[in-house]
């Protein structure tokens, strides 16, 4: 494996909570970071901060707001116009489910419901941006963040316009990164590109888990350690369409596993994004 100094580096989400840790860490070991954020203030003093912090230089902030498909594609361009390599991409950035009791429907710019905009769908839209760089870049990863709380998608009803819940939307916001990574990686089979996905740690000590459920369990250490792991691991190198809880292989719900309604959620995807079937 290549030493992290010579390796590019993309985390969305990097600005606060996981991503931040994250970041400040693998600068301080010398990697080329892209940072992402949607807050231009707060982005710039992220990257002036890290680098005071670590003394690395090689860190590029790009902002965007992922609720925004069109932002998304100019992020995507954005790190192609000005970087010829890619080495991971860890799709951290994420909403969780908001204050607890949180019963009002949010949207997207789209018009799409907020959290399958935010936490899938712009992710599922980015990496396939990327697929380009990465592929020359290979061998090269893409890790999703997920989490193990997980709630199948109903295709009838899958914007939660009836019944709406926003902790239901943001596990099957969570649950559908997990059936992308699982169609990502037998797409990406023999490339040198690998796709995993994890639940860093259970109920961290960040703003999304705080928020929500009041209190904690585990420490962001712990999931940044678990992250590092399936990204960069060399134990880890040779895994494909694999879901992680922290850093043990695991199972997902089942609906990862059905074709079809994988199937569904790529077709759907690809037109909501406007992509196509061989992006």
């Amino acid at each position: 494996m290549k030493s992290l100094s010579e390796k590019v580096i993309m985390i969305t989400g990097s600005t606060d909570g996981l991503g931040r840790l994250v970041a400040q860490r693998l600068a301080a070991k010398g990697a080329t970071l892209l940072l992402h954020g949607r807050r231009q203030d707060k982005g710039m003093s992220t990257l002036d901060e890290l680098c005071r912090l670590t003394g690395n230089e090689k860190l590029h902030y790009y902002n965007a707001d992922l609720s925004s498909l069109d932002e998304v594609r100019g992020l995507g361009e954005n790190i192609i116009a000005d970087h010829k390599t890619l080495h991971v991409l860890i799709n951290n950035a994420g909403i969780g489910g908001g204050p607890r009791g949180n019963s009002k429907r949010e949207l997207s710019k789209d018009g799409l419901e907020l959290r399958f905009a935010v936490n899938y769908l712009s992710h599922f839209l980015l990496t396939y941006k990327l697929l380009p760089l990465l592929r020359t870049s290979a061998p090269s990863r893409i890790v999703n963040v997920s989490s193990i709380g997980q709630y199948p998608l109903d295709f009838k009803n899958l914007m939660l316009e009836k019944k709406y819940e926003s902790f239901r939307a943001y596990r099957q916001s969570k649950l559908a990164q997990i059936m992308f990574t699982i169609d990502l990686a037998e797409e990406l089979r023999g490339t040198g590109v690998t796709a995993n996905c994890l639940h860093p740690a259970t109920l961290m000590n960040t703003k999304m888990v705080e928020e929500f459920f009041g209190s904690t369990i585990t420490s962001v250490v712990d999931g940044a350690d678990a992250l590092e792991y399936v990204a960069l691991s060399d134990e880890t190198a040779n895994y494909t369409g694999v879901y992680f809880d922290m850093k043990r292989p695991s199972k997902p719900n089942a609906q990862a596993y059905d074709e079809d309604a994988r199937r569904q959620l790529r077709e759907l995807s690809l037109r909501l994004t406007g992509l196509t079937a061989n992006a």
